[in-house]
């Protein structure tokens, strides 16, 4: 068995050495220390049933309850959760409860300073900075001691005392003056005269903050060297304090596994592979190390910082894009960007530019991929889609998507300009306009986080000043506490409202009371990150909370036995995990969901399909809304009825697969496939022309694909149980089409051409139309450019997919037209069943 120790996994647990048999005695002896109670101390895993066990602590004189142990959380925040989708728990230490107390604000200083330990980094205790004294109740009666505040788990009745401590004082002196001892002994071997002014040196930070001016020691005379075989970063060993954030860093967040630990005593230093100079090694250049370093050991190299802002410049220039690089020394000072390591902003320099908007500038364009968002710093703009067909508004989609909790995006004539209804998780009403300034901090991180294009065009209205900045700059700004909190409270204030207030389980309510119900939930929601793949909730799992999707995409899937359906594709807007509230609500409300749904379970699992941002509003807040409002309650119950008899039918209809190539060709999963009868079919084309005349000229089949057995299943649409092609539309233009479950592209299509692209068949197209604006006088007209000295009309594109006709008669052309009776239309278990029996089709 290994002893090596994961550090997440570090706390101390005691027990009476009494207790062990007598032959083992000597060996805990050796293995383990002593704790002041004179008990072992060894290391121990936290419980899941400690994440809802209180602990009651007093920390400067004020009393704190926190929870023994918290979820482990990776280094964006995230949950990290086991193979069975359960919290990690780990233990609540004395820097979590501090900062749960002490830090309310962005910007707040942490009463306890810290080197070796970040809020994104398992702690390991080994810099000693974060001293504080903890008093706690022995047989012996009340012990004190100084104890590393970061990896020190919470008691009941355990009283800290931090260096601002004011209750008392004379505690606070002796914490104080240990660690200043600590940094001191740092400072002379590690901090040299050129460090103390130099931005980002945490050390040097320190000791300004503790008022030391010169270490009380004398520094060592071993040199340890430098290594500046990297083009990228430069390595001074001598400022090295050996506390590991640039090995958790490599190995625990980027999982590069480069950078060890080597030599003993005054000789011990940081390693790269087997002793390798760091540009010899396998080490990526990712940069992590010198943003976690918090001394002056590892830098950027200055030829690496200019080679990097010049070569972003000189794409500028090649590309006609406006904007200023902004500097390190420059975004440290904006509020946001006050908490990220300063290396950090220095190794992305390039990444974050400045733009300045005049009235009427477009900043960005639906349907344009992109990967950067928007910092507002000032202006106003206007957000609207660009479509002349009618407003777009969010609308409860019908059939079961609706019934699940689905926006339907519909159009409305709104004047002679189209307005966009819902951006960014902002609902407005209709007679608004759609505006965001800097109070809303940001706009596109749906476009940055997750690569979709952009779901709206943006323009200002009046000067404005933006920053632009990356994908991996976002990360950081989620990744680190200050900032996060900074962007969740802009979206409490000016967005959260509206979006609960939008849900379409609340269309039972008028107007007033659907406010009411908002407000009563707003109070009470958490936000929380899930990453993509990560299981929100299973079926079968007893239901505790009600979510509303922010950003990202959910996918809402039912097993049956061997089976597998996926429901639909939850974006942002939609809430989800009513059934399982509901079901818990006394028996009467129980009995009318059907009777086949357990109390309080899961009837279904929803995962995350990329990065989600999720409202959480507890059972217990949503239980008491609905005892508030009884009309809401019938209205759910009533619904989640629907919802479980569609399941019902749907489950009866579903049968054992045993044909390996039927299941590679995905065609289980078909609801309705063009069949043709290749011992029938004379390869006449009928079909393929009734299809285009019937849809003014644009064919939606092409009579070729995949052959199983003396089938062809023709390229069209085949309506499947996992609609890849409902991912990820910016404006919700393609769905599922309620009862028949057939696929719908409405015309606001922006012609984006993603679900082209997710489609695995190749069943959607792309077609190009001539670009229509409204005039002066509302009518519309086509929109031309000049070609070459001609006057030529502006095309766009828009998807297209068979819908079985449903938009015309219902009647699928393509089987009617055939003259020799070799097209069908059927299910994937149909065709499947068929070529068991050797059947015709028919």
């Amino acid at each position: 068995m290994s002893n090596e120790i994961d550090p997440k996994d570090v706390a101390s647990v005691n027990f009476d050495i009494s207790d062990l048999p007598g032959q083992v005695v000597a060996e805990q002896e050796g293995l383990f220390a002593r704790d002041v109670d004179g008990q072992l101390v060894r290391v121990h895993k936290a419980s899941a049933s400690e994440l809802d066990e209180d602990v009651t602590l007093t920390i400067d004189g004020r009393e704190v309850t926190v929870k023994k142990a918290v979820p482990t959380r990776d280094s964006q925040g995230n949950i990290i959760r086991d193979a069975t989708g359960a919290p990690k728990p780990r233990y609540t230490t004395i820097f979590d409860a501090t900062s749960e107390v002490f830090v309310r604000e962005p910007g707040d200083e942490h009463p306890i300073p810290t080197l070796c330990h970040k809020e994104h980094l398992p702690p390991v205790g080994v810099c000693r900075v974060c001293l504080v004294e903890a008093t706690e109740m022995t047989r012996r009666g009340p012990r004190k001691q100084l104890v590393p505040s970061c990896v020190q788990r919470v008691s009941n009745g355990m009283i800290v005392n931090t260096i601002k401590s004011e209750t008392d004082k004379d505690a606070a002196v002796r914490v104080k003056a240990a660690s200043q001892t600590v940094v001191e002994l740092l400072i002379a071997d590690h901090l040299p005269s050129s460090q103390w002014s130099a931005p980002g040196n945490e050390l040097a930070s320190i000791a300004r903050r503790m008022e030391i001016k010169e270490s009380r020691f004398a520094p060592r005379s071993l040199e340890r060297g430098h290594d500046d075989s990297s083009k990228m970063i430069a390595v001074d060993h001598d400022q090295c304090i050996m506390c590991g954030r640039c090995q958790r860093g490599c190995n625990w967040i980027k999982g590069n596994n480069v950078i060890g630990r080597g030599g003993k005593g005054y000789e011990s230093h940081i390693a790269f592979d087997l002793e390798d100079p760091m540009g010899q090694s396998t080490c990526v250049s990712c940069g992590e190390c010198a943003v976690s370093c918090p001394t002056g050991a590892l830098q950027f190299q200055p030829s690496f910082i200019e080679t990097q802002i010049k070569r972003v410049r000189d794409d500028m220039v090649a590309e006609n894009k406006d904007g200023d690089i902004v500097t390190a020394d420059e975004l440290i000072h904006y509020p946001l960007f006050s908490g990220i390591p300063y290396k950090f902003l220095q190794f992305n320099g390039a990444a974050v530019v400045r733009r300045i908007l005049k009235e009427g500038d477009v900043l960005c364009r639906e349907g344009e991929y992109g990967s950067t968002a928007f910092i507002i710093l000032s202006g106003e703009f206007e957000i609207f889609l660009a479509t002349t067909r009618g407003a777009v508004r969010n609308r409860s989609a019908g059939g079961l998507f609706g019934w699940l909790g689905g926006l339907k995006t519909v159009v409305e004539k709104v004047g002679g300009r189209a307005k966009l209804a819902d951006v960014s998780a902002a609902q407005l009403s209709e007679d608004q306009r759609i505006l965001r300034n800097s109070d809303d901090v940001i706009l596109g991180e749906m476009t940055c986080m997750n690569r979709y294009p952009r779901s709206a065009t943006v323009v200002a209205t009046q000067d404005a000043e933006v920053l632009e900045i990356k994908r991996n700059v976002l990360y950081m700004l989620q990744r680190n506490e200050v900032s996060r909190e900074i962007l969740d409270r802009a979206y409490r204030k000016y967005s959260l409202t509206g979006q609960i207030e939008s849900l379409p389980i609340f269309d039972s309510l008028g107007e007033s009371e659907r406010k009411q119900a908002a407000e009563f939930l707003r109070d009470k929601a958490d936000l929380i990150s899930v990453d993509p793949g990560q299981v929100i909730f299973a079926q079968g799992d007893q239901a505790d909370n009600y979510y509303v999707n922010k950003l990202g995409f959910v996918k809402v899937t039912q097993k049956y036995g061997r089976d597998e359906r996926v429901l639909s594709y939850l974006g942002p807007g939609n809430g989800f995990g009513e059934i399982g509230l509901l079901s818990s609500i006394g028996d009467t409300l129980s009995e009318s969901l059907g009777g086949t749904v357990r109390p309080g379970v899961r009837t279904a699992t929803c995962s995350a399909l990329d990065h989600v941002e999720l409202i959480r509003i507890r059972g217990e807040d949503f239980r008491n809304l609905l005892a508030q409002f009884p009309e809401l309650k019938d209205s759910l119950a009533a619904k989640a009825k629907v919802i479980l008899e569609k399941d019902q039918e749907a489950r009866s209809r579903l049968q054992a697969v045993e044909s390996e190539d039927f299941l590679d060709q995905g065609l289980y999963l078909a609801q309705s496939l063009l069949v043709l009868d290749l011992e029938r079919c004379t390869r006449c084309d009928e079909c393929t022309k009734a299809c285009a005349d019937t849809h003014e000229g644009v064919t939606r089949l092409v009579r070729d694909g995949l052959r199983f057995d003396k089938f062809l299943v023709a390229s069209s649409c085949r309506s499947c149980m996992d609609p890849y092609c409902l991912v990820g539309c910016p404006v919700d233009a393609i769905h599922r089409d309620g009862d028949s479950l057939e696929i719908a592209i409405e015309d606001y299509c922006i012609g984006c051409g993603l679900c082209a692209d997710n489609c695995p068949y190749g069943n959607i197209n792309m077609h190009g139309f001539p670009k229509q604006e409204v005039d002066a006088s509302g009518k519309l007209k086509t929109v031309y450019q000049e070609v070459e000295g001609k006057k030529m009309p502006v095309v766009q594109q828009r998807a297209t997919t068979c819908d079985l006709c449903r938009s015309v008669d219902g009647k699928p052309s393509c089987v009617y037209a055939c003259p020799h009776e070799a097209a069908f239309r059927m299910t994937g278990p149909e065709l499947l069943e068929i070529t068991k029996r050797g059947d015709a089709a028919g």
